[in-house]
């Protein structure tokens, strides 16, 4: 499949890399120039997706019980002060679907910007916030749910998040550049601050797509990635229906979530993007700087790529 007409497309746009690997090989690479070839692309929102693998392990592992497992468990203090019994019911999976109810206008008049970064303590700022959704009803982005797992990744493990990724998942992946950034409160930052080279982003996007193998080895448990990547509450149209802390869309407008007509993502602002698509066996990533419009690439590729990638889809 010649796919070289992406470059035209591309390259009018703010693109730092585009990858597609397929049927395990690399079918299409582009780099705005040498230097993006080796360099750590911060993830943003990318990271939450990753986060929730790891979330998956510690659960296969027996660090964390259950994602139903009440958070109040890990934040007793901060959560026996609140006025609102209710979130002492929030648990994992409130946090993983982002349908814990709380006043979180992160895509609202916060303008995809969440003050909670100012904050000592971000946990205890985002717990802090007014209930206004009884949790499990309602998904609203929020990127404190994902501080929050981290947290309760690094509490239940016993270190931090970027020591549990480099032994569970790193390593079986062999990724060996990247970075991790941490909080005020030495919690590395589980909404935005993971840096990886784009071919190790191919690598997670192949672990997603291999259910949970890589090199013909167990990494994470299949039921888990099969849940996490199930359409669960549909806010954001213009994004598609979120999972838990995956991104899931259709290819046609049918109303069929099968694996010949879905695919799934992470996406973090800026335009970075790990898609997978079951049906033809791929993995696209994308990094990028497109600051003002986070979605351009994904229209790129639904409108140029997906027509041509739908003429190979097996009847």
């Amino acid at each position: 499949m010649n796919l070289d007409f992406l470059n035209k497309e591309i390259k009018k746009e703010k693109v730092n890399c585009c990858l597609i690997y397929q049927n395990q090989d690399l079918q299409y690479s582009y780099y705005k120039n040498n230097k993006q070839r080796d360099k750590l692309h911060k993830l943003n929102s990318c990271t939450k997706s990753i986060l929730s693998i790891l979330i998956a392990i510690a659960i296969d592992k027996g660090y964390i019980p259950s994602i139903h497992t009440p958070i109040r468990f890990y934040f007793p203090k901060v959560l026996s002060s609140q006025a609102d019994p209710r979130k002492k019911e929030l648990t994992i999976r409130h946090l993983l679907t982002m349908s814990d109810g709380l006043d979180f206008p992160e895509l609202g008049e916060w303008n995809s910007f969440a003050p909670m970064v100012y904050h000592h303590d971000i946990i205890k700022f985002v717990l802090d916030r007014p209930l206004i959704h009884e949790p499990g009803t309602h998904m609203n982005y929020n990127s404190g749910c994902s501080h929050i797992l981290s947290g309760i990744l690094q509490l239940s493990a016993g270190m931090k998040t970027e020591e549990f990724a480099v032994k569970h998942l790193f390593k079986p992946l062999g990724i060996s550049e990247y970075r991790w950034y941490e909080d005020r409160m030495k919690i590395n930052k589980g909404a935005d601050g993971l840096v990886l080279k784009a071919e190790d982003m191919i690598k997670i996007g192949c672990l997603m797509l291999q259910k949970g193998l890589y090199s013909g080895k167990r990494v994470v448990s299949e039921e888990w990635l099969l849940e996490s990547i199930k359409p669960n509450l549909l806010t954001y149209e213009f994004i598609g229906h979120h999972g838990m802390h995956w991104w899931v869309n259709k290819l046609e407008p049918l109303n069929d979530f099968s694996p010949k007509n879905s695919f799934y993502f992470a996406l973090g602002f800026g335009g970075q993007y790990i898609i997978v698509l079951p049906s033809l066996q791929m993995v696209i990533v994308i990094t990028g700087e497109l600051y003002h419009d986070s979605l351009k690439p994904m229209r790129i590729i639904r409108e140029k790529l997906f027509p041509v990638l739908k003429e190979n889809l097996p009847s």
